[in-house]
């Protein structure tokens, strides 16, 4: 088997949550960004990186049905 791309559009399904260890925590839309920012400060009381659904606009829903 093969990988084939299917679209050059961005993939933007997701929001990803960084916590600290001290609770605090702070979203990035985009996953390079989010990347980068747990690279440069990795071991600097980051604890984990949740991924999260973005919101659908309001009757715009994507998946089955």
């Amino acid at each position: 088997m093969t990988f084939t791309q299917t679209s050059d559009a961005p993939y933007d399904r997701h929001q990803y949550k960084l916590i600290f260890e001290d609770g605090k925590q702070a979203i990035f839309d985009d996953y390079e960004v989010v990347r980068d920012f747990w690279y440069q400060r990795s071991g600097r009381l980051l604890s984990h990186i949740e991924v999260l659904d973005k919101p659908s606009p309001k009757g715009k829903t994507k998946g089955f049905m």
